[in-house]
């Protein structure tokens, strides 16, 4: 019985030192993936995620503006112009957050070669003019679902209330 414990404690000594190179290569891996990947997040600049949020704001500011007028038909416009900088002032830090994440994300999907391919399209006169456009086809895209969620919205209640309904669920 003896014997037995110490073989295995030298099999795990074993696989444990054997499987160090391939723990040692596979955290370079990742280490050089995550470089990569803050290589690449620096290339989208702030001006970018500014023109997003802008894009965003634009598209939901109105409905906001009708509902604080519903609420306070008195209000001036220098206060619903200081809420509406503040708004956006909310949404900068709440994206600069997420953009600090984003090179764990990256990292976590691409390997440090694709991360520095997706680099190198950024540096081409192609991928210069993506990054200052797709914020504006984001926010085209924003604005084209935007007259659209109401009603997914309630073709998916009637939904769930028909397969609930189904299992003798109500809710």
């Amino acid at each position: 019985m003896r014997r037995l414990r110490i073989l295995a404690v030298l099999v795990c000594a074993f696989i444990a030192v054997s499987a160090t190179p391939y723990r040692a290569a596979a955290q370079d891996a990742q280490a050089e993936a995550m470089q990569a990947a803050k290589d690449l997040m620096a290339v989208m600049s702030a001006d970018t995620v500014r023109q997003m949020v802008t894009g965003m704001t634009n598209q939901v500011w109105p409905s906001i503006e009708r509902e604080v007028r519903g609420k306070r038909a008195d209000i001036d416009q220098a206060t619903l112009t200081e809420l509406r900088t503040e708004f956006e002032n909310i949404q900068m830090r709440y994206m600069a957050g997420i953009m600090a994440d984003a090179p764990n994300i990256y990292a976590k999907h691409f390997t440090a070669a694709e991360l520095r391919d997706m680099l190198a399209f950024y540096k081409t006169s192609t991928g210069q003019k993506s990054l200052k456009v797709m914020p504006q086809v984001m926010t085209d895209i924003f604005a084209m679902i935007m007259p659209q969620m109401q009603g997914l919205q309630a073709q998916i209640i009637t939904a769930f209330q028909e397969v609930l309904r189904k299992k003798g669920i109500n809710l």
